[in-house]
């Protein structure tokens, strides 16, 4: 069960850095006691690269080094600028072998302890917190089961195991399918090596049920049920209401922690980057300076009754949009 073990995520050049910012802020603030490591993995410039993918701002770096926070550079000779979001699943070649991790992504505010999650580390998860993003079912083309399976008979995997039959068929909740913003286990290196395995086979032939799906973003999230499943963890190996709950919030775009972000999660924010040595560097970021430092967040959160939000987090995009609050 949960003990030492390292938090991880990937700072590169660009918003992420910025998010990484109130990453380690939030972190440090609610979890001062915190015996493991914080890592950053950073990808280093490549020809995968049409940039220079590192952190750009030396301010940003030292701001991060002098909280904490150690920077671990990776090579990423798999994925590149065709495909950042593969950093999360290279970037983990970058921790201790045999030691377990919890990688985070970066728009994460912690809220609470995380030493108060029970983690077990032989059985991994990751996020239920997600819409039913993919596969995008046609009306003439194969369904839920048949791509799904699909994806299990490629890599010798018992799909029927997999399946959650509370839900009805069809039903993509029914499906193993996670967002990728944390999962967990007690070896790095293992993760990475079926992880990039299926990510890599997946996208270089494709089984022809998902030939007609789009991959991008989503081929984190279609390889990372294989891979918890391949490993012996499945759903809800945690307590619910923790990660995603009182502990953490995945906020994806911080004008969407405003609008739906609990109260808890906000105030945590706005305290831990308030010291003027972390306003110094964050306000160099439009969305910070706007929504936290300028107020415009407040404004923002008076117009989502977050007791009555649109179902689809599309709807509250499109709102944020139409008063011109959209930053990002």
């Amino acid at each position: 069960m949960a003990g030492e073990y390292n938090v991880f995520a990937i700072v590169q050049g660009g918003r992420l850095q910025f998010e990484a910012i109130s990453f380690v802020a939030t972190f440090r603030l609610k979890n001062p006691n915190f015996k493991g490591r914080l890592i950053l993995g950073e990808p280093q410039p490549s020809d995968r690269w049409d940039h220079d993918p590192r952190v750009n701002d030396p301010e940003v770096r030292k701001l991060l080094l002098d909280m904490g926070a150690e920077i671990i550079p990776f090579q990423n000779g798999v994925f590149g600028s065709d495909y950042p979001n593969g950093n999360k699943i290279i970037g983990l070649t970058a921790l201790p072998k045999k030691q377990p991790f919890v990688f985070f992504d970066t728009d994460t505010i912690f809220t609470g302890r995380l030493n108060a999650v029970p983690f077990d580390f032989d059985r991994p998860t990751a996020s239920l917190n997600r819409e039913g993003t993919w596969p995008e079912v046609d009306l003439y083309g194969p369904g839920y089961t048949e791509m799904w399976q699909s994806l299990y008979d490629k890599f010798d995997l018992d799909f029927a195991s997999s399946l959650d039959l509370s839900q009805p068929d069809e039903f993509w909740k029914r499906y193993l399918y996670f967002n990728a913003g944390w999962f967990f286990y007690k070896d790095p290196d293992e993760f990475a090596t079926w992880f990039a395995h299926y990510a890599t086979e997946i996208l270089r032939q494709p089984p022809w049920q998902i030939e007609t799906q789009s991959l991008d973003p989503w081929l984190d999230q279609v390889a990372l049920p294989l891979v918890i499943h391949k490993l012996g963890g499945g759903r809800e190996t945690l307590p619910s209401g923790l990660l995603d709950g009182d502990i953490t919030t995945h906020y994806r775009y911080l004008p969407l922690l405003y609008a739906a972000g609990s109260d808890a999660a906000v105030e945590v924010l706005e305290k831990a980057v308030a010291p003027n040595r972390i306003k110094k560097v964050l306000k160099k970021y439009e969305p910070a300076r706007r929504l936290i430092y300028q107020g415009k967040g407040a404004q923002l959160r008076e117009m989502f009754d977050r007791d009555n939000l649109p179902r689809k987090e599309q709807a509250i995009r499109q709102q944020i949009k139409k008063a011109r609050m959209w930053w990002r």
